[in-house]
């Protein structure tokens, strides 16, 4: 079956390289740890690939190999055109073999195609064609390895997917956006105040953060493409923590505009603010669950911090967290079933996971200093914010905590992580 997808993420990444500042020193990625059952799939170096600017096939197997999902068998050179010969590969101990070509067009665009492979059922699973310019390059890579992934696992990939972080060097802070895999970094804004929490919108066009330019914390929304910033709460006192609506109409925030802080959503233009909790405690951290109706935040109304949930209409809230006396930073996965947040106990803050449904708590990290997690857009792995040796960096891991990364750079500390939606 041929895919031909439509580049629309061509276009935003194109809006996002014309109106940022210059790249930053790429992140290093460091991976540690494999899935339980990995995937032996063979990754063909694509014909004619030198005139691309970088290995098409090698970012392919680099990103399947950071999903700690498949085990990667190397192939020399072969086109998707070329004939199969399945029991070569099977003996290989391959069960899926991807196989590739590009091609440079009159107009200056490259044409990539690619095979996917069932070795073990000696038949095809897909099949891609897409032409672009030689800057997404990389862009075509992740999309082929999402394919792999998605074909070989039922899951879809989040390979061409972003993230956002802030980094801090000396006294200047970056918001910074960048491919999953910590390439192509880009600077949204520069700023000699902190720039905290930021949350990307349900279509990628837009992140919301908080900045501290105007010697208060502000929440703003910034247009990635137009780079054009819209303030969403200038209230007196602080504002917090914004969180998207599944929609992207709503944004949920803390202010603490009534004396202590509490739950308010507003639309993302900055209008219609209303008030949602209503405690005598401290109402923090608000995050819309999956379907909208409800939003998850932090409180101690019980006397410590835990992670409550209430409807995005107010009214009662009901206790998520049990385990341990120190629970904050709620996130949610988008189906809904998982919860993500920082837990202290013996004195460390560390990243846990509680599946909903039968109430089972996971910790995932063994650091000490671990924050502001962030669901990949298709729920298997979380990325956070972490020390090291003095030194903020950003960490996955695989929801079930058997595959884990580092991604560090040598210039300054990078925190506050949010990764991106899948891109229509």
């Amino acid at each position: 079956m041929m895919i031909m997808k439509k580049m629309s993420y061509v276009v935003l990444c194109a809006g996002l390289l014309l109106g940022a500042s210059g790249a930053q020193a790429q992140l290093r990625v460091e991976i540690t740890g494999i899935g339980s059952n990995q995937i032996p799939v063979a990754i063909a170096n694509f014909a004619n690939e030198s005139v691309a600017p970088q290995s098409l096939s090698g970012i392919i197997k680099a990103d399947l190999a950071r999903s700690g999902v498949f085990k990667i068998i190397d192939g020399a050179e072969m086109s998707e055109t070329a004939p199969v010969s399945y029991d070569q590969w099977k003996s290989r101990g391959a069960d899926a073999l991807a196989a590739g070509s590009v091609q440079a067009m009159a107009d200056g665009r490259l044409d990539v195609r690619y095979k996917l492979y069932d070795t073990v059922k000696s038949a095809q699973l897909s099949s891609m064609n897409n032409a672009a310019a030689p800057q997404f390059n990389r862009l075509l890579a992740h999309k082929i390895a999402d394919d792999i992934y998605e074909k070989l696992t039922g899951t879809k990939g989040a390979f061409a997917t972003r993230i956002a972080y802030v980094t801090q060097s000396g006294r200047e802070y970056r918001l910074e956006v960048a491919d999953a895999d910590g390439e192509g970094i880009q600077v949204a804004l520069r700023s000699n105040e902190p720039i905290i929490s930021p949350s990307w919108s349900p279509d990628g066009t837009k992140v919301a953060y908080v900045s501290f330019e105007k010697k208060k914390p502000i929440v703003y929304v910034q247009n990635l493409v137009t780079r054009q910033r819209t303030i969403v709460s200038n209230e007196k006192g602080s504002n917090s923590a914004p969180s998207w609506s599944p929609d992207g109409t709503r944004l949920a925030v803390a202010l603490s505009r009534d004396g202590h802080t509490q739950v308010y959503t507003v639309n993302a233009d900055g209008s219609g603010l209303r008030r949602v909790s209503n405690s005598s405690g401290i109402d923090t951290e608000p995050q819309f669950s999956a379907d909208g109706q409800s939003i998850y935040f932090t409180s101690d109304r019980s006397g410590g911090p835990q992670i409550y949930r209430m409807s995005t209409s107010g009214g009662d809230a009901k206790r998520v967290t049990f385990g341990g006396s120190y629970n904050i930073s709620p996130r949610i996965s988008s189906d809904g079933k998982t919860l993500a947040y920082i837990s202290r106990r013996d004195g460390n803050f560390q990243l846990y996971a509680l599946d909903l449904a039968s109430g089972q708590e996971l910790r995932l990290s063994d650091t000490a200093n671990d924050e502001s997690p962030s669901f990949s857009p298709n729920g298997k792995y979380i990325m956070y914010a972490t020390e090291s040796g003095r030194r903020k960096s950003l960490a996955v891991v695989s929801v079930d905590g058997r595959v884990k990364q580092r991604l560090t750079t040598q210039a300054g500390n990078i925190k506050e992580p949010t990764w991106g939606p899948f891109m229509k």
